[in-house]
């Protein structure tokens, strides 16, 4: 089914995909600045303050703002318009970037992982007090900053946003971690100075499974899961509600980035016209372009209803059939 003529119902998809690109450059950007500011206080205080845990916690800031670039490269090329070459666009770009921030989670746990464990052979004195009272900043911060870039991820309906956000939630279970092998070592005294580095081990294990969680999520989309059940029943009630669908067959919905591509069946009455059913069709496209989800692109395949169980070709190759046995 190709797009409506000039004059036709306008396509709210492209301005709804302007509009999310927006915001998750604006909610992108501003979750940066804060990256930024909280890695130089982490990694400036773990120095100061003796504490490895939070030198690693501040390398885990550092690759939120590497993976933040990454979030706003995968909206901005997953949000540009078709071509000739990508006709269905570039939607796959957004979970590809998820999946390369799973990856960097992944990586950034085993990195951690290697310069706790060689922390922990290599006695040291234990952090300085002052650690403590960065980490409970930096702490709230992350936290805040989490909730809101989830929900506005979930608003836009960017994987990679809400991704990113899950990244920044294990920041901040990094700091916990930290924090508390911190007030070990210093409530311990020196012999437990290596608790600052136990933490940092125990922290790796959070991040490793959220990575793997996040990876699954971006893969998923990557390779065309179904669209959630919500998505499917408004396009089946938008579409059963024009005139002349007698039900919908056949639905398949996938997601590309922020926008969906529907495949949809109808049925239509049998003794209509050819033309008759392909302005159904126009209208349940036009009328799905237009409603709030945000759809790039419809292709509707029309399928007369019979008025028997069977079509006419399965009714006559039945006859047959029996005509050839009773001989």
């Amino acid at each position: 089914m190709t797009a409506p003529e000039a004059g036709g119902t306008p396509r709210a998809t492209a301005d709804q995909v302007r509009v999310a690109y927006a915001a998750g450059v604006r909610a992108t950007m501003t979750a940066l600045v804060v990256s930024a500011a909280l890695a130089t206080l982490k990694i400036g205080a773990g120095v100061l303050g003796n504490s490895f845990a939070l030198i690693a916690d501040g390398v885990e800031s550092v690759l939120d703002l590497l993976t933040g670039l990454l979030v706003i490269g995968g909206l901005k090329v997953g949000t540009s318009e078709p071509t000739s070459a990508y006709p269905y666009g570039r939607g796959k770009a957004e979970p590809l970037a998820a999946l390369v921030v799973a990856t960097v989670l992944l990586l950034a746990a085993a990195g951690i992982a290697i310069g706790a464990v060689h922390e922990i052979l290599s006695p040291h004195p234990p952090p300085r007090p002052f650690t403590l009272a960065v980490l409970v900043v930096v702490l709230v911060t992350k936290e805040l900053t989490f909730r809101w870039l989830v929900r506005r991820g979930r608003e836009i309906g960017s994987q990679a946003i809400e991704v990113d956000a899950w990244h920044h939630r294990s920041d901040a279970l990094t700091s916990l971690a930290a924090f508390v092998g911190i007030s070990v070592a210093l409530l311990a005294g020196p012999k437990w100075a290596m608790a600052d580095d136990w933490a940092a081990l125990a922290a790796c294990g959070v991040i490793a499974w959220n990575g793997v969680r996040l990876f699954r999520g971006g893969l998923s989309e990557v390779l065309d899961v179904a669209a959630p059940a919500e998505i499917h029943d408004r396009i089946r009630s938008v579409a059963g509600a024009v005139a002349g669908v007698v039900a919908v067959e056949e639905l398949r919905v996938r997601r590309s980035g922020l926008v969906f591509l529907v495949d949809i069946h109808l049925e239509v009455d049998g003794d209509i016209s050819v033309r008759r059913g392909h302005e159904i069709g126009h209208v349940v496209k036009d009328r799905l372009l237009g409603c709030e989800v945000p759809i790039l692109d419809v292709l509707v395949h029309v399928e007369p209803q019979w008025p028997h169980a069977e079509p006419p070709q399965a009714s006559e190759r039945s006859a047959s059939a029996s005509r050839s046995g009773s001989t």
